[in-house]
């Protein structure tokens, strides 16, 4: 795989007023390489650039990959041009990505890199969107990042309501929605449904929460976009779901845009390949995640400018957070029990019932706290975080078994409605002890920098 020597550019950006993100690079860059390190606090891309960064530094570089596209390649490049010239308040860059045409593609792609202002070709020697994607986005100096797809079914107008929340600091990635209520989309009906049944796979076998992983428009922030190429394998179709579920697992913050939308009965896309390329995706990544295989913990911690890590007066750092989340696994763990016990105890006794239940709803208590109230990731120490959960869980059988065997020596026969009442009276005692037990021992507080280390 390789690009052309010089990366070739028009006579420069097209720009008004000037707005990098160099200095907000140069602040935080250090320590911040791929992989390592916390993200840095998402800021505002400023308005005006330091002298240094040059006036005309882009702020966004849309990419357009290409495949044998001679025929709309200048049309869809002057048009984007137009558009953005006329619309876009910050310099601008546009990349055709070359995914190795056999046609006259490189050739329209350089007249206009020559022509145009802001416009620059790139020649890769392998087919893949993705693997053209990444090529460019990792090499490329502005702050956000952007794709669109060359037959531009997207309505432009989107295009800045797309990438406002990145240079806003608000968001981590954007993405175009066709499945949105409010979207306008004229497609035949075989793509509809097979746009809806992927979008459906995604939902139940990754839970995925966007709502649509291949249209041909998104954007991501440059300091993201360092941090999860590395961690995304396909180089084709399914680089998109994959970026995204990576992202999303990870806790970065994903905008969604509404958009007006015309498929092309042109496209050369084929359906039938790209959606068995992007069922193994799933495969893979939802194996991945499944084993814990993937550093997302690289990610874990947004940029340190999360509300919830603000000290409290008073109050013991992460404590009010850990609190919230230990009462909802809490309340679900109790009901999650509850339902065990009764449907246990239609075979067996109280007290079999009792430890049958609460050993189950241990094992998924200690790992819903160990993962959404003390925010542990990955697979290291889950065997001894269980082991002490299971000594926590000894700690509740005592409580309720002690508590079914006085009840049963005061009453003798007690309804199945007493029995529930004692062991939540019972419950609810052992929680207090449980939750420090987690806190102090299980998951005990790990170092971590202050705020302003973050900065």
């Amino acid at each position: 795989m390789t690009t052309d020597s010089s990366l070739r550019s028009g006579p420069g950006a097209t720009g008004r007023s000037s707005g990098d993100g160099a200095e907000h690079r140069a602040e935080h860059g250090a320590g911040h390489g791929a992989g390592h390190g916390l993200l840095p606090v998402r800021e505002h891309l400023p308005a005006r650039k330091e002298a240094a960064a040059g006036p005309d530094a882009p702020v966004l570089d849309v990419v357009v990959p290409v495949y044998n596209e001679e025929k709309d390649l200048r049309t869809c490049v002057l048009r984007l041009h137009g558009h953005l010239a006329r619309t876009f308040p910050y310099p601008f860059r546009i990349t055709v990505a070359d995914n190795a045409s056999t046609d006259s593609t490189p050739a329209v792609a350089a007249a206009l890199a020559a022509e145009l202002p802001g416009v620059r070709s790139v020649r890769l020697e392998e087919k893949g969107r993705g693997r053209a994607l990444r090529t460019v986005w990792a090499a490329s100096d502005a702050p956000v990042l952007a794709y669109m797809d060359v037959d531009l079914s997207t309505d432009l107008n989107a295009l800045l309501p797309l990438v406002a929340p990145l240079i806003s600091g608000h968001s981590d990635l954007a993405i175009g929605s066709r499945l949105a209520r409010s979207s306008r989309v004229v497609r035949g009906p075989k793509r509809e449904f097979i746009s809806r049944a992927y979008n459906l796979i995604l939902r139940s076998s990754l839970a995925a929460g966007f709502s649509d992983a291949q249209c041909g428009f998104k954007a991501i922030r440059r300091e993201v976009a360092e941090r999860l190429l590395p961690m995304v394998e396909d180089s084709g179709w399914f680089f998109d779901t994959e970026l995204l579920v990576l992202a999303e697992r990870a806790g970065l913050r994903i905008h969604e845009v509404p958009v007006d939308w015309v498929d092309d009965p042109d496209s050369t896309v084929h359906i039938v390949r790209t959606a068995t390329d992007d069922l193994k995706g799933v495969w893979r990544v939802g194996r991945a995640l499944a084993v814990g295989a993937l550093p997302l913990d690289r990610l874990a911690r947004p940029f340190g400018d999360d509300p919830r890590d603000r000290a409290l007066t008073g109050v013991p750092r992460g404590l009010a957070r850990q609190l919230v989340g230990f009462c909802v696994v809490g309340v679900l763990s109790t009901l999650f029990y509850l339902a065990l016990y009764s449907l246990f105890r239609l075979g067996v006794g109280p007290q079999i019932a009792n430890g049958g239940a609460l050993l189950v709803s241990a094992v998924a208590n200690t790992a819903a706290n160990r993962r959404l109230t003390f925010g542990v990731r990955g697979r290291g120490g889950a065997v001894r975080h269980q082991a002490q959960g299971l000594v926590v869980f000894a700690i509740g059988l005592a409580l309720t078994s002690g508590s079914l065997a006085a009840l049963g020596a005061a009453s003798g026969s007690p309804s199945h409605s007493t029995e529930l009442a004692v062991l939540i009276t019972a419950n609810l005692a052992a929680t207090v002890l449980r939750f420090l037990l987690l806190r102090a021992w299980v998951f005990p507080a790990r170092a971590c920098p202050e705020p302003e280390d973050l900065r």
